[in-house]
């Protein structure tokens, strides 16, 4: 290994460490400067079509494993039944991974998930292609209103998604992928150049939720890390800077 090398690597391990905190001045963050939160989720226009999904009050029903089970069974699955889920099912698992238990204010929401100052930077996307009722495109969750937003649907999207994700099949067999993005703002808002590693983490933690709540409807998951940046946030129409893709997850009945 060359020096260079070296470097790069002792670069990227400091990223992994919370060095950083002890240089940051957070006197100096948006937060402190007394500058409003970024919004818990990006606007949508007023005529955008969206899809109302079952309640959290609908789903008692919908698991049907005890967390030791789920947890005991989690394993990356990567084939899956022609078997579409219900919206049901969907819905579940939207709420699971970032679903609102409590609105404290314009910036903040408690969820499913912890997140670090409840800042909540991530965005949910949805690659949907056999889901009961529900035309396959690009979607993208509403967790405030607890609805899916129609983005856009093309006939190529199978073999897109595949390539976005660098030849890897599963997605284009998937009943549907989760494409998690950040909006790396809101986070830095709260915690300046500290934000980032935090946000990987909780990239991890909204995974982890989607495999245990797939195992406890007899559905499957596979976590991936290896995708064509690029090509993935062009797929969305994000603009890779401010918002971009940062982790992905297909989902099929097993």
């Amino acid at each position: 290994m060359n020096n260079m090398d070296n470097q790069l690597i002792r670069t990227y391990r400091l990223f992994l460490k919370d060095s950083i905190r002890k240089v940051i001045d957070f006197s100096e963050t948006a937060q402190s400067r007394g500058i409003a939160p970024p919004p818990l989720e990006k606007p949508y226009t007023e005529d955008a079509r969206r899809i109302d999904l079952p309640s959290c009050d609908e789903l008692q029903d919908v698991s049907r494993m005890d967390i030791i089970s789920a947890i005991r069974k989690r394993e990356s699955c990567r084939s899956y039944r022609p078997e579409p889920l219900s919206l049901k099912e969907l819905s579940f698992l939207l709420w699971a991974t970032q679903g609102i238990k409590r609105k404290l204010d314009p910036g903040h929401a408690l969820r499913t998930v912890p997140s670090a100052g409840c800042r909540h930077a991530l965005e949910t996307y949805l690659c949907i292609l056999n889901v009961d009722g529900i035309e396959p495109g690009i979607y993208r969750y509403l967790p405030i209103e607890h609805q899916i937003l129609f983005e856009f649907t093309e006939e190529n999207l199978q073999h897109r998604m595949v390539q976005a994700v660098l030849g890897q099949p599963y997605p284009g067999e998937a009943a549907v992928t989760f494409i998690w993005t950040t909006i790396p703002y809101r986070m830095e808002w709260r915690y300046g150049l500290a934000a980032h590693k935090v946000i990987a983490i909780e990239a991890g933690h909204v995974c982890q939720n989607l495999y245990l709540a797939c195992e406890s409807i007899g559905a499957g998951t596979c976590a991936i890390a290896a995708y064509d940046q690029e090509g993935i946030d062009r797929i969305l129409g994000i603009d890779g800077q401010d918002e971009f893709t940062i982790y992905l997850a297909s989902v099929g009945k097993k």
